[in-house]
């Protein structure tokens, strides 16, 4: 083999890259294995998240950060799909204009976006002058005093739809922002948000191990809050501190008067010592040398003080710095009912956005003055008008700012009242910067200056710019899953890993032989081992479909040993020897495999591009694993047998055993024989099932049609009619289906598209209610269960919510024709693929003929079966993901069928036509029943032992493979022998003609 160093090197490289970042996965399990032992769990694991652990360079913070996440099927969680309404946006940008031109224009290009992939200015431009007339000038409505600075009179429509567009991705930027910054501070670990691409609008939010999906609704759907706060400085209220401080300490003396006592000698010893001195000292050295006593002592008898140490600073509106694990006790203590009766009404505290300057622990609380009776803000963020990075007279970074003429005098009125003081600039409750004022600003434009890097002074003009959010984004897609039902998940996703990859072994062990079948079982365990370090290196979660993908691939990558040793086989019965048979073998099988492989990654690719939440992980997993299957079934195996070879082993391989040696061999089917009965066996079947598409039709899911998913767990069995008639009973406009998930009929899916184009905020909390009163009110939850109980995704004794899922109306539009589009991609790519590796439209035609049979037989069992499976046979995102695969799958055999038939054709220029094409199939019957066997083992592992989450996929997928397999013999192959044909006899026909 050419290039062996090159193999060599690529593969100890890569495998030092996927040890290198697995190992961030077990360091911090076992990291939180010690930290379980331990007396306090989460404080031992805040005294190392900043701790150098691993390789002496990566805290623990970091070493879980760069850990394999679990997605939220697996860990559970919360994953929502946030909208930031374009239409809304333009209609703001206009002054909200209620011309009626204006408002028709609007409607009609509101109308048109649901069924198009176009930019909405553009459209909104098109309809407008359709609408308004070609003449018709935009600056009509755009020439606001908001966008004064960038639309007049005399703009060109070119010119406004350019800045409609940089204003409206501002404006979804701006929530992007927002949501970042809310959801790092809800403290989630590894959190994963992202612009849908392709999505105009779409932000696409994770959670993982939630467990408050009602404030989460509440934290991403509120509109942004900018403010603008005059400040105290620290020795104008530093008495304030301090009192609070003693008034707690006696508080909690006179609750332990026990524990008062034996604090005095620790208090005593250190009275000499200034407090703030002796605080910051504490600080500075407790990680090292204070004692943990003494420690303890110190926060009993300055509470507030011993958690806030004083900044030094008098002439600064900082109060005082925190670690971030004091905070929430720092907080309690504000509000007690003993500091509001030291605090004056106009001072209140703000905690800074992020760690100050110089840690990444310790976080500033500011001392904010509110002179207003009503205890609002001076200034609020509306006015600004627009905000951007600069750099001063100096060259250094900074912030400029604009403001509207009402802004501009409040501006003007505020920093002159504040000259030498700070304004704290303040979004959402947090400070992202208190700038001090060094004269009054007027005219309403504003320059803010600082030690400020490039990155931090873009971060402020998005902060700014956050004020004038004109459209707060809405959740239109959400999925809850409870973290017990995500361990059952992980529990059988592995359970049916290991069971399919023993099955695999020894069926390999069966057919091959032990070493062949060993090696082919070594390259699937470097198949797996480098999938799921390529995963962790791109900080991907791990689903439920990822598993899925994981074992599936691992099926897929036996085919490429299999070709392989079906080729060396046949070069043996030809007298070679065995190095001159693998060697041979592995060059004839490198076309198939190549081409396989690629059609494979097209689909995989398309179903990424589509696809969202678990369709993409599966995709990602997919086409990394054909990657690595590729790597090691061609390259590492070949380095395997090429080194025994070498060295005069492995001389007598036959891979063949006694049970597989005569089976499938020298078989004589006359397949182009039978081509009219196989056409009008699979006609029939054809016609069977859309005749039941026509009249039974399918059971689309929400993803479709718009709805709410709830999976309910009741402490009794329950038949699924009953809960739908009791809901339906009520709902009675709306409609409400119901099916029992596994044979205990404990577990029940109730769907219904009830209120679902409603957008308040508490929507969602009010159908869970709403499904919680009619149950109960039926007898079907116990009298005493309470409303709490009944929505905690944690609680698994019956009677509760364990998932739900939520698709709003627009986002079902967008499902069903991006599964559409992505259905006929796949084919065209397949069809535009064969055609140029093959030259011969005949290959292209029989392929895309085969795998519109493979579709349809697919989707016509769905709906032969739905409703009589004990399971769900929902069309969904999933679904279509199946589909996809199976088209995947099943064009690997009718590539290997081809690149046979192309190769006989080369090789055996004057054997008649029909009896090549049965010689072809004749010799790759044995690789075609192997690797469809093979496939089926890993399908059915998944289908019986992996979950109901995923039990459709697997379903879907042993019908792909199946029917692709027969359709590869029955129905591909005699296509293209016709096509061939028939071409065959135009060209002779012209010919004739023309002699």
């Amino acid at each position: 083999m050419q290039n062996k160093g090159f193999v060599k090197i690529f593969a100890i490289a890569l495998t030092l890259v996927c040890l290198f970042y697995l190992s961030f996965t077990f360091k911090t399990r076992s990291i939180e294995n010690k930290a379980a032992q331990s007396q306090d769990e989460q404080a031992y694991l805040d005294s190392v998240m900043n701790k150098k652990v691993w390789l002496g360079i990566y805290s623990y913070k970091e070493c879980r950060e760069m850990q394999i996440g679990l997605g939220l099927d697996l860990k559970g969680g919360m994953n929502v799909i946030l909208e930031v309404s374009i239409p809304d946006v333009v209609k703001a940008l206009a002054a909200n204009s209620q011309d009626p031109v204006f408002t028709e224009t609007l409607a009609a290009a509101k109308k048109r976006s649901i069924s198009s992939q176009e930019n909405f200015v553009d459209i909104f431009a098109q309809e407008y002058a359709r609408i308004a007339g070609p003449d018709a000038k935009l600056s009509t409505f755009f020439a606001t005093s908001n966008l004064k600075e960038k639309i007049n009179s005399q703009t060109s429509n070119e010119e406004i739809i350019s800045v409609l567009k940089e204003e409206v991705d501002a404006a979804v930027g701006n929530s992007f922002n927002v949501l970042r910054t809310r959801i790092d501070r809800f403290g989630v670990a590894q959190p994963n948000i992202q612009e849908l691409a392709g999505k105009q609008g779409r932000i696409m939010v994770e959670l993982p191990g939630i467990k408050e999906p009602e404030r989460v609704r509440k934290l991403l759907q509120g509109s942004a809050n900018l403010e603008f706060w005059e400040t105290y400085k620290v020795s104008e209220i530093q008495d304030v501190l301090t009192r609070i401080d003693a008034r707690l300490a006696q508080k909690y003396a006179d609750e332990n008067p026990t524990e008062a006592k034996e604090e005095t000698a620790a208090k005593e010893t250190s009275a000499e010592k200034d407090l703030a001195g002796q605080l910051l000292e504490t600080a500075d050295s407790e990680a090292q040398t204070a004692n943990a006593a003494q420690r303890e002592a110190l926060r009993k008898s300055n509470p507030l003080l011993a958690r806030l140490n004083p900044y030094p600073y008098s002439d600064s509106w900082v109060a005082g710095v925190a670690h971030y694990s004091d905070t929430a006790d720092v907080n309690r203590m504000l509000a007690t009912s003993e500091a509001k009766a030291i605090i004056p009404r106009d001072l209140k505290f703000m905690w800074g956005v992020t760690p100050m300057d110089g840690t990444d622990s310790y976080y500033e609380l500011y001392c904010i003055k509110s002179d207003n009776k009503n205890g609002l803000a001076d200034l609020s963020g509306d006015v600004v008008v627009d905000s951007k990075a600069d750099f001063d007279q100096h060259g250094n970074p900074c912030v400029s700012m604009a403001m509207n003429t009402e802004g501009a005098r409040k501006w003007a009125s505020l920093t002159k009242q504040n000259v030498g003081r700070g304004i704290a600039i303040v979004l959402d409750g947090y400070v992202y910067s208190a700038p001090r004022v060094n004269g009054e600003i007027t005219g309403g434009r504003s320059e803010i200056t600082g030690n400020f890097t490039v990155e931090a002074t873009q971060d402020l003009a998005n902060v700014l710019k956050s004020g004038k959010m004109p459209a707060p984004a809405k959740i239109v897609q959400e999925d809850i899953v409870g973290p017990s039902l995500g361990q059952e998940s992980i529990q059988k996703g592995f359970t049916s890993f290991i069971i399919a990859f023993i099955i695999l072994m020894i069926y390999m062990c069966c057919i091959y032989g032990f070493i062949p079948g060993m090696v082919a079982n070594g390259a699937l365990l470097l198949n797996f081992f480098f999938t799921l370090g390529i995963l962790t290196s791109f900080q991907a979660a791990l689903t439920m479909s990822g598993i899925a993908g994981i074992v599936l691939t691992l099926g897929m990558a036996v085919d490429a040993n299999v070709l392989i040793y079906e080729r060396t086989k046949e070069e043996l019965k030809s007298g070679k020897s065995v190095q001159s048979a693998l060697t041979d073998g592995y060059k004839n099988a490198f076309s198939a495999i190549f081409d396989s492989n690629f059609t494979s990654i097209i689909t995989g690719i398309i179903l990424f591009n589509f696809g969202t939440g678990p369709i993409r992980g599966f995709a990602t997993t997919l086409i990394i694993g054909i990657i690595c299957s590729f790597f090691t079934a061609v390259f590492l195996t070949r380095i395997v047998y090429e080194h025994f070879l070498g060295k005069g082993k492995l001389q007598n391989l036959t891979f063949t055993t006694a049970f597989s040696k005569n089976l499938m061999q020298n078989t004589s089917v006359k397949f182009m024989e039978s081509a009219k009965k196989s056409f009008t066996i699979f006609g029939v079947v054809a016609i069977i099932c859309i005749a039941f598409l026509a009249t039974r039709g399918l059971s689309k899911s929400i993803d479709f049609t718009g709805g709410r998913n709830f999976v309910v767990q009741f402490e009794e069995p329950v038949e699924p009619e009953e809960v739908r008639d009791i809901l339906q009973n009520v709902i009675t406009e709306d409609n409400v289906q119901a099916i029992a998930l596994g044979t205990d009929h404990k577990t029940i899916r109730i769907s219904t598209n009830y209120r679902i184009a409603e957008e308040s905020d508490n929507i969602d909390s009010e159908i869970e209610e709403f499904l919680f009163t009619s149950l109960k009110a039926a007898g079907k939850l116990s009298s005493d269960l309470t409303l709490a109980t009944f929505i905690d995704r944690e609680n698994r004794d019956g009677g509760s919510i364990i998932s739900s899922q939520k698709v709003g109306p627009s986002i079902a539009e967008d499902i069903t024709r991006g599964a559409i589009i992505s259905v006929i991609l796949a084919l065209i790519a397949i069809f535009l693929y064969i055609l140029i590796r093959f030259r011969n439209v005949a290959y292209s035609v029989g392929a895309i003929f085969a795998l519109c049979f493979d579709t349809l037989i697919i989707i016509g069992m769905y709906s032969i079966c739905w409703g009589w499976m004990p399971f769900s046979l929902e069309i969904d995102q999933t679904f279509i993901g199946a589909v996809l695969t199976a088209i995947g799958y099943s064009i690997n055999d009718k590539v290997v069928i081809f690149d046979r038939i192309r190769e006989f054709t080369g090789l055996y220029t004057k054997r008649n036509r029909k009896q090549l094409f049965d010689d072809a199939l004749n010799t790759t019957l044995a690789r075609t029943i192997n690797t469809s066997v093979s496939t089926l083992i890993v399908l059915l592992a998944i289908f019986f032992l992996g979950g109901d989450s995923i039990r459709s996929f697997a379903f879907a997928m042993i019908l792909g493979v199946v029917f692709g397999t027969c359709s590869s013999l029955f129905v591909a192959a005699p296509t293209a022998y016709l096509v061939m044909k028939k071409t065959k006899k135009e060209k002779e026909e012209i010919a004739a003609a023309k002699a």
